[in-house]
């Protein structure tokens, strides 16, 4: 199997605020450069999802995720060796691998959208259009790595170092 954690669709990749508990992901207060905005959507005619869900993905993280101007070092390196252990046998930053490169994924979907591919990798697959058009690309689903929502958060940190 492989061993991949953000995302062979983030099967495009990997993905905040409270607890998964109440739909949100640990590391989005203040102090951990970022806060979320609660959207409440109606469901959509496609595919019912809503609005938000269409926009952020599908999964336990059901408020967006907004990231501060300030990188939070702390989280970033931790966010690295999660990345190294859970997703960097399948995903490269700069170029396609097994799957989609990472370089530029928290401004191609977001944070929150990369934090519900980590989290609900399947889920996303399943529901959301466009894991379903990366899985057609890549032919390989991510494998859930079972993340925690922290480890999801730094990964998502990590992540917005590494744009090009």
């Amino acid at each position: 199997m492989f061993a991949c954690a953000v995302g062979a669709a983030i099967v495009m990749s990997t993905a905040a605020c409270g607890t998964a508990a109440t739909g949100g992901a640990p590391g989005a207060t203040k102090s951990s450069a970022a806060t979320t905005t609660s959207t409440a959507a109606s469901p959509a005619a496609s595919g019912g999802l809503t609005p938000f869900q269409i926009e952020h993905g599908v999964g336990p993280i059901t408020t967006a995720v907004h990231l501060s101007a300030t990188v939070d070092k702390k989280m970033v390196h931790e966010g690295g060796e999660v990345f190294e252990q859970k997703c960097a046998a399948c995903h490269k930053m700069a170029e396609r691998y097994v799957g989609p490169a990472l370089g530029d994924v928290i401004k191609r979907r977001g944070p929150t959208f990369v934090m519900n591919m980590a989290l609900n990798p399947q889920g996303m697959v399943d529901n959301h259009p466009e894991t379903k058009k990366l899985l057609a690309e890549f032919y390989v689903p991510m494998p859930n790595q079972n993340i925690s929502p922290e480890q999801a958060r730094q990964v998502v940190e990590y992540l917005r170092t590494q744009s090009n």
